[in-house]
């Protein structure tokens, strides 16, 4: 096979003569494939000294109910079956699924709460294992969005924009900080296979408009925990080698010739996936997890594809340099048959969230491992159809919803922010979904109004043009 020269009316770009002069993005790829160690800690570029190394997002995709986890409201339960005031709801805009309702009946949590911890952390029965820990987390009870509905939502919280086509979260710390193992991805992704709910795309863990490299790498339950990394039978390790050098070769030769980003691309994943080939079998093998360990997360960390094993493949991706892990949990989107419902969610993500708390602390992990809970948006005060004796449904609610942080730098044991008798408005410390990009970014040592990538003629960040620390919430 042969690479064909320039054409002679070939007309070399500005890139294309700082390629040939040795300071082109070519360069600086083959210089990566020769040195990777060296070329990821030229990547770390962190603004100042950072709290945290990694993030572990788990993710409650559906949007939990903040009335009958977090947020306890007496009043709201005082005032069960009445209309929702007029002046609470200030006309906000409701979903297709409840503005056509007659009467928008209030209901209280069928839940008992208590107070938690030397902090005193409300929390609701449906979380026992989570309140044992209840001094380790910051609960950010004021936490809003613009977004009504699951895809925007969603999107918003992973990408900062409700449009889809922006880098994900992940991406950008790949893109901002590097890598810190050159045997796995900087962002690894798992969803749970066993739950139902919102359709979760690729694109919500992609590279947007960053390179290609940056997108996150999904891990199956399967055997094969990468879609088509091992070799094929009859294909040993120096074959595959063999291949690739002389795949790359070629590459290279096309990359000095045209300073294409995509083979840039091209050349970096090909050397991921080869070096993967025998990490990931290593990093994804529990088995030698002792049974005290294995006890932590609950009787399902045996289940390949649920909840508990994400959470304990999560600590093992963290403790292998891993920077962001990415969990997503369907199921909570209950719009009607609340109480089963949130029941069977907490059953399934109580434990093992909490196993995972209580893992990272005793490896001492969980000091510069920052922990994010929390979902796309919260639930309604009022019951989306008829409330009944027997049961009731609350609708999506973008004005307030409850998340939580633990480690890597916040403030342990700390409330921020509150809502009213109702859960329905922020009354004070509202944490916008860019306020809580800003945080993480900063937790992790980037300024997020720096953290930029030119596109289209303009710079792009996370936070787009918003955004604040949510200093309060700051061990």
């Amino acid at each position: 096979m042969t690479i064909d020269a320039p054409s002679p009316s070939f007309r070399p770009s500005r890139r294309d003569v700082l390629n040939r002069f040795g300071f082109g993005l070519g360069g600086m790829a083959l210089g990566t494939l020769l040195n990777p160690q060296a070329a990821a800690a030229e990547s770390a570029a962190a603004h100042f000294a950072p709290r945290a190394k990694r993030v572990i997002f788990l993710f409650q995709s559906g949007a939990p109910s903040q009335i009958d986890l977090f947020d306890p409201k007496p009043a709201l339960a005082a005032r069960h079956g009445e209309e929702l005031p007029a002046s609470v709801r200030a006309g906000q805009r409701l979903t297709g699924m409840s503005a056509h309702q007659a009467s928008l009946p209030m209901v209280g949590s069928p839940f008992a709460f208590a107070r938690h911890g030397e902090s005193g952390q409300w929390m609701s029965e449906l979380l026992p294992h989570t309140a044992k820990l209840a001094d380790e987390l910051c609960v950010l009870k004021a936490v809003h969005t613009e977004a009504i509905n699951h895809g925007p939502g969603v999107t918003l919280m992973q990408t900062g924009s409700q449009f889809p086509g922006r880098p994900s979260a992940g991406a950008w710390l790949w893109y901002g900080l590097g890598s810190t193992n050159e045997d796995l991805p900087a962002f690894v992704v798992m969803v749970s296979k066993d739950r139902s709910g919102q359709p979760l795309a690729s694109g919500l863990w992609g590279s947007g408009f960053l390179p290609g490299k940056y997108d996150g790498v999904q891990l199956e339950s399967s055997k094969d925990a990468v879609l088509y990394l091992n070799s094929p039978p009859g294909v040993d390790r120096a074959a595959r080698r063999n291949v690739l050098d002389h795949v790359q070769d070629l590459n290279r030769l096309r990359l000095e010739r045209t300073a294409d980003p995509t083979l840039e691309t091209h050349i970096a994943q090909y050397e991921m996936a080869f070096r993967m080939q025998t990490s990931i079998p290593e990093a994804t093998d529990v088995s030698q997890e002792t049974a005290a360990t294995l006890a932590l997360y609950g009787d399902e960390v045996h289940v390949p594809g649920t909840y508990a094993a994400n959470c304990l493949r999560a600590r093992r991706l963290a403790e292998r340099g891993v920077r962001f892990i990415q969990l997503y949990q369907p199921g909570w989107d209950h719009h009607g048959s609340l109480p089963g419902q949130i029941r069977a969610s907490c059953r399934k993500t109580d434990q093992p969230t909490a196993g995972l708390l209580t893992d990272l602390k005793q490896r001492g992990l969980l000091e510069d491992t920052l922990v994010v809970w929390g979902g796309e948006f919260g639930r309604t005060c009022y019951s989306q159809g008829k409330l009944t004796p027997e049961g009731f449904g609350r609708d999506h609610h973008p004005r307030c919803f409850t998340m939580w942080l633990a480690g890597g730098g916040v403030k342990p044991g700390h409330v921020h922010g509150a809502t009213d008798e109702f859960s329905y408005n922020v009354t004070e410390g509202g944490v916008h979904v860019h306020d809580l990009h800003a945080t993480l970014l900063h937790l992790l040592g980037l300024d997020h109004e720096r953290l930029t990538y030119r596109y289209q003629g303009r710079r792009f960040r996370l936070t787009d043009v918003h955004g604040r620390v949510v200093q309060e919430a700051l061990a």
